[in-house]
């Protein structure tokens, strides 16, 4: 009988499959302290035997294993990563139905009651085979595997041989499972894409914790979740809060003597104060760390002291009690798979990090991790460095997609995944998915949203908005008239006359609550500086047949500018968030999906260089304290007189007081200039008006208001325009 442990997958759903093929070379794995950068890490008595590293796999049927292996991969990836290489992965091939993995390990010294394997992510569709006994099937391609494998372990440094079978592609899995179908990509990857390990205490276990932080009494909650052994007793929780960084102890309780059943489950609950509690926050990310122990069991996992939720009367994000204006980027994580220069640096922390604080020099305080999750590091390094994480579940129905998931099956990853993540402060919105008009994804997130017991707040894409706390996302892509059928193609001089207010459907009108603008430019070049599938009419009607690279990626980083200080200075939205800082980037020359449709904006992806154009204009867009030049005309007669406006923001939490410059350029050189002292209210704006009276002589001129921000540095909103007669 397989036993599945906590919330995990399905039982013994395939018969036992034979043990005929040759035994690999024993890998003897030694008991590691922990996974690096784990997000819940083992403190003795549990320990964790970390299962990555290089794995033999071969194709074959899903029904039996394969009799050799010739191949090997390196775990946590992808399949394509196989050496020597398979051909036709990542589509439907009459090669193979599934891939099989296959490694051996050994455990020194006895085993403990509790053996858990942990595969924190794979898809599509994981089958375990342990010792020749199958274990269990788990279909979630997005959420961890957790399988009971005690029955089936041996220690006492016996060789055990672990084969994990995945499905070969998409289509594996049943129609109504998400499978993270996607309208823009060409290849569904298969792989174990994340760590693998197996996680060996004594019992009572704790498996499952939840901190809750509570500013107001500036106290930690702890609901841990504790599984009983094969006997009846009581048991106590010991728990103590560290600071992460150094370890300083800060804290401690125990909780009452707890009895228990044999087999059983409860929770138990502790309040700790916390002296001089210091909260969390992208500009100071502050990390505690909770150890619990039962005596039997021992873990830890870091938290930070953080409270995120909207506010519905003013309809913005309050961040530890103060309003707080997102700014960001999206990450499509599972386009990026198939990019042609990825390797393995998903997996790299070291280049993770580097990416996000690439991030962090664009003013970027929040990311939209987009139709799917990256590996679990992603979220660490995401608390270490300081963003706020709308964490979004790949579901991307559009109108119609070749899958449908339904509520019965979604509700069991949604658990799961608020599960493997509610301890990281990083996480702010649950987004229970992308543009998608459904009723299932509601039903499911009604049925879960009482486990986070942070209360966060959900987005449900195109469908209805399930609480007033609430948010909504938009997506006012004003450049996608040409794409979507339309003859007329947008002209930046359209903005005078459009409604600064985001666009949202009738489902997502049913309850008023914030909006967040994360995708609004359909402007996308490739990292080459062509144009896209979606925008080649785009950059045909505004710039002619014949565009030179640099022309389109000068006025695709000003533009983006230009949208990005209109959606902020308006101040109609919580957030404003580029879309993306992360994907693919191959030829738009053949429609989508097979062309590139979107892609991000950097020219050397080991390095994580911007293009230069982007990275100067558009990091301007999103400084904090930023304007907008309120002046959208392609021409003016000459010697015209106009009253122009400067929007000026400020999204930080004191006032700002500086000089807000106005100028007319030509060739770079000030043709006319005045200045204004302003003074911004924290988190306020202020609309400045300037007497103007353009040249008389016809040319072409750049406008240009400018003020420096709280460092000092220029932040300008530029407008380019033609004096005639």
């Amino acid at each position: 009988m397989c036993r599945q442990f906590a919330i995990g997958g399905r039982g013994n759903l395939g018969k036992r499959c034979p043990a005929a093929w040759a035994v690999p070379v024993l890998l003897l794995v030694s008991t590691l302290a922990a996974t690096a950068g784990a997000a819940v890490e083992p403190v003795a008595p549990r320990r964790s035997v970390n299962l990555d590293g290089t794995w033999q796999i071969e194709q074959g049927a899903l029904d039996r294993a394969p009799q050799t292996f010739g191949q090997t991969v390196v775990v946590p990836g992808l399949v394509d990563m196989a050496q020597p290489g398979f051909k036709e992965v990542g589509q439907k091939s009459s090669l193979r139905q599934a891939f099989w993995y296959r490694r051996s390990f050994a455990v020194e010294g006895p085993l403990p009651a509790v053996a858990i394997l942990k595969i924190h992510k794979a898809r599509y569709g994981t089958k375990v085979i342990l010792n020749g006994r199958t274990v269990g099937e788990h279909l979630p391609c997005f959420t961890p595997a957790l399988l009971d494998v005690a029955p089936y372990l041996k220690g006492s440094g016996q060789p055990n041989e672990l084969l994990i079978r995945i499905g070969a592609d998409r289509e594996s899995l049943p129609a109504d499972v998400p499978t993270g179908w996607d309208f823009e990509k060409c290849r569904f990857i298969p792989g174990i894409y994340d760590s693998v390990e197996l996680i060996l205490s004594g019992a009572p276990f704790v498996a499952n914790v939840q901190t809750i932080p509570d500013l107001s009494a500036r106290a930690v909650r702890v609901a841990a979740e504790i599984q009983a052994s094969d006997k009846r007793g009581d048991f106590t929780v010991e728990a103590e809060v560290r600071e992460a960084a150094g370890g300083k102890a800060v804290a401690s309780a125990t909780s009452a003597a707890t009895p228990l059943a044999a087999g059983g489950k409860t929770q138990v609950e502790l309040t700790i104060p916390i002296p001089g509690c210091r909260t969390w926050s992208p500009e100071d990310p502050f990390l505690y760390e909770l150890r619990l122990s039962t005596g039997a069991d021992a873990m830890k996992v870091r938290f930070g002291m953080r409270r995120f939720r909207f506010d519905p009367a003013t309809q913005r994000a309050v961040l530890n009690g103060r309003p707080y204006y997102l700014r960001g980027t999206n990450v499509t994580i599972y386009r990026f798979f198939e990019d042609a220069q990825r390797g393995d640096r998903p997996w790299r922390a070291e280049w993770v990090r580097r990416l996000h604080e690439k991030y962090k020099t664009m003013h970027w305080n929040s990311i939209r991790y987009c139709i799917g999750f990256p590996p679990e590091i992603w979220y660490d390094i995401a608390d270490e460095l300081g963003f706020l994480i709308e964490d979004e579940f790949p579901i991307w129905l559009g109108g119609k997609a070749p899958e449908n998931p339904i509520a019965e099956k979604i509700i069991p990853q949604y658990v799961q995944w608020m599960r493997e993540r509610w301890n990281h402060p990083c996480v702010v919105i649950w987004d229970g998915q992308n543009e998608s008009h459904t009723r299932e994804t509601g039903k499911a997130i009604q049925a879960v949203r009482h486990l986070d017991l942070s209360d966060r707040p959900w987005e449900n894409g195109w469908a209805e908005p399930q609480s007033p706390t609430d948010c909504v996302e938009s997506h006012p892509y004003l450049f996608i008239r040409l794409w979507s059928g339309k003859k007329k193609p947008f002209f930046l001089r359209e903005l005078e006359k459009t409604s600064a207010t985001p666009y949202l459907n009738s489902a997502q009108k049913k309850r008023r609550v914030p909006v967040i603008i994360n995708e609004y430019d359909w402007l996308w070049l490739d990292r080459d500086g062509n144009p896209t599938c979606l925008t080649d009419k785009v950059y045909e009607s505004l710039l002619g047949a014949n565009s030179t690279v640099q022309q389109r990626r000068l006025l695709h980083a000003r533009y983006v500018a230009a949208l990005t200080e209109f959606w902020r200075c308006h101040r109609e939205a919580a957030g404003v968030l580029h879309f993306c800082g992360l994907g693919y980037s191959r030829p738009g020359d053949k429609p989508r999906p097979e062309g590139g449709a979107t892609c991000d904006d950097f020219v050397d992806i080991e390095k994580l260089s911007f293009e230069p154009l982007f990275e100067q204009y558009v990091r301007e867009a999103f400084n904090p304290v930023g304007l907008m030049l309120d002046f959208w005309a392609e021409e003016v007669p000459s010697g015209a007189q106009r009253g122009l406006k400067v929007f000026v923001i400020n999204d930080f939490d004191q006032p700002w007081t500086g000089s807000v410059r106005l100028q007319i350029l030509r060739g770079g050189r000030p043709v006319a200039d005045q200045a204004q002292t302003c003074t911004v209210t924290a988190l306020g704006r202020k609309i400045l008006a300037f007497a103007t009276t353009f040249p008389t002589e016809p040319g072409d001129y750049t406008l240009s208001a400018e003020l420096p921000d709280s460092q000092g540095r220029p932040v300008r909103s530029l407008r380019d325009f033609r004096v005639t007669k």
